[in-house]
């Protein structure tokens, strides 16, 4: 067995250790406490936070990967805590929590032709109702001892820790007994290749979680450095970067989208040496995706950049440090860039939903993700006709969108919290 390091599972650990860096270096500073502490005192901020750390670490365990066995197969934490699903394969569809196929088919009996449902290979019907207490209750323990433990190690006095109990509690019961009857069931149900979309569902939170993370920081350093250029130098600098932005918007995102998707397809398959297994070429094609969606979609942060950077360089601070000497990007870094903390910090968050949503629409018209990779928008568009059978096929667009929306909902919450918080004339609320 060996380690094996994919492109987006780089990108992600290294966000993530730079991210525990920073929390490690602020934690002292009293006015980053107390901001975070006023963001944390709704319940609304901290359910929607207990179920975004669900989702985040669900996508670190599938930033993982190792090789393993005799044919060199590429696996994650994630596919080997979920390999009795990856294995489970069936021989076409079935609803969730079926004992049959979802249609029937052609059978031989003493010679005659029978329309029958045949039963599924990797499902056992027995104990449903004790296997599902036996779950809740094995939940309940665990989200027991893991409430207890965060208690003891985070300073939890006068935040709404009950919030955050309750919703430990849900998730931990919820998904265990999801867990569990995986082992007997299809808990929603297999696609048309017989897959488990339980399985795939969960494989694409990873998918969801970069594109909307890694690409809304490949905008960040654009839309900073031309904001901020354009509204303290203003003259040619700004025309220039007005012209910039406003060519790049004029073009629908989607076009500029698809021409980088197919060049980056071209190249790869110019230079297939590059790439040493089809695990690798399709977690390259993401973050090709991830770099194509941050350039194309920095032009709102950099117009607020700028127009707040425009206010800020004729406040009196301002005016004092050039009195002094300070001058260009020193004082960009010093006394501006500080002071524009608030719009970073809202607009990240709202870019993270907008570019979850736009994978799923990119991959619905087919410049999206690699379609061998496993994510919400490959299986909306696989959905898309399965809708049209008789009867209908509903789970797989069910589970894309049931995930999706918690995600979703979720993000936009807790940004609106934090636009809540940053806002002036809310200073002494709570």
């Amino acid at each position: 067995m060996s380690i094996v390091l994919l492109p987006g599972d780089v990108l992600i650990w290294a966000v993530v250790s730079v991210v525990a860096v920073l929390v490690r270096y602020k934690r002292r500073d009293v006015y980053f406490r107390r901001l975070w502490f006023r963001v944390f005192q709704a319940r609304s901020a901290m359910v929607s936070a207990v179920i975004l750390a669900a989702f985040f670490v669900t996508a670190l365990m599938d930033s993982l990967h190792f090789r393993i066995g005799s044919n060199g197969e590429v696996l994650s934490v994630l596919d080997v805590l979920l390999s009795h699903l990856r294995e489970a394969q069936e021989r076409t569809y079935s609803a969730p929590f079926a004992l049959h196929e979802y249609t029937r088919s052609l059978v031989f009996v003493d010679a005659k032709a029978l329309q029958r449902f045949l039963p599924l290979h990797h499902v056992d019907g027995c104990c449903f109702w004790l296997k599902s207490v036996a779950a809740l209750a094995a939940g309940w323990l665990a989200a027991r001892g893991f409430s207890a433990l965060l208690e003891r190690l985070l300073p939890l006095e006068g935040l709404p820790w009950k919030s955050a109990r309750r919703t430990l509690y849900a998730l931990f019961m919820f998904g265990g007994w999801l867990y569990v009857m995986s082992f007997s069931y299809h808990v929603f149900g297999t696609d048309k290749v017989g897959g488990d979309v339980f399985y795939a569902t969960l494989k694409s939170i990873r998918t969801g979680v970069l594109i909307g993370t890694l690409s809304t920081l490949v905008t960040l350093p654009l839309a900073l450095l031309l904001g901020m250029a354009a509204g303290y130098y203003r003259g040619w600098v700004d025309d220039a970067v007005q012209y910039l932005y406003t060519t790049l918007s004029s073009v629908p995102g989607v076009l500029l989208i698809a021409a980088g998707v197919l060049s980056m397809d071209m190249m790869m398959q110019t230079h297939p040496h590059m790439f040493t297994s089809n695990v690798q070429r399709a977690d390259m094609r993401l973050v090709f995706l991830i770099m194509i969606l941050g350039v194309t979609s920095w032009t709102g942060l950099c117009r607020m950049v700028r127009a707040e950077t425009l206010k800020i360089s004729h406040q009196e601070y301002v005016a004092a440090a050039k009195i002094f000497g300070v001058k260009g990007w020193r004082m960009m870094r010093r006394h501006i860039l500080p002071n524009l903390t608030h719009i970073v910090l809202i607009s990240v968050v709202l870019d993270f939903s907008s570019l979850v949503l736009a994978e799923a629409v990119l991959s619905y018209v087919g410049v999206g993700v690699d379609p061998t990779m496993y994510s919400w928008g490959n299986m909306i568009n696989q959905a898309r006709l399965e809708m049209a059978r008789e009867p209908m096929v509903w789970w797989s667009l069910f589970a894309a969108f049931l995930f999706m929306f918690v995600l979703v909902l979720a993000a936009n919450i807790f940004a609106d919290r934090i636009q809540y918080v940053l806002d002036p004339r809310n200073e002494g609320a709570a």
